[in-house]
C-alpha cells in the first residue's frame, strides 16, 4: 500500500466516525463576573525611542 492511500475498510471507519455526533458535552454557557483591565503600556513615542535605542546597540 503506497503513502497516504488507505482501503475501503479504513474509508468506512472513517466515514462513519464523521458521521456520528458527540452530544456528550454541557450546552450551557459558562457566566463570568468580575472586570477587566487593559494597560496600554508606554506611549508610542517611548516605545521607538527604545527600538531606536535597541537597533542602534
Amino acid at each position: 500500500m503506497s503513502m497516504g492511500a488507505y482501503d475501503e475498510d479504513e474509508h468506512e471507519r472513517r466515514e462513519q466516525k464523521a458521521s456520528e455526533v458527540d452530544a456528550d458535552f454541557d450546552g450551557a454557557r459558562s457566566e463570568y463576573r468580575g472586570t477587566v483591565e487593559y494597560d496600554s503600556g508606554d506611549s508610542a513615542e517611548e516605545l521607538l525611542d527604545a527600538f531606536e535605542q535597541i537597533k542602534s546597540e
